[in-house]
């Protein structure tokens, strides 16, 4: 755990980060040679609001498609 806040309540106004990831160790057997030692971690920042929450992150592209689509406009 980090970036650890001394308040154990969500207030609006509040953005938390919701971090899921997969990273396969180097060493894993199994795995192919050329996938070992990586690893992927999508973020989302969450808005706390009055009524629930708003993902600010929304727009931002998440398949791999996607992704290769924009890293080639660059």
């Amino acid at each position: 755990m980090h970036d650890v806040s001394s308040s154990d309540v969500l207030r609006p106004g509040m953005v938390v980060t919701v971090e899921p990831g997969i990273y396969i160790p180097q060493a894993t057997e199994g795995v192919p040679e050329g996938q070992r030692g990586v690893g992927i971690r999508i973020e989302d920042d969450v808005l706390v609001t009055e009524t629930g929450s708003e993902i600010l992150t929304n727009g931002i592209p998440r398949e791999a498609e996607e992704i290769e689509s924009m890293m080639r406009r660059k």
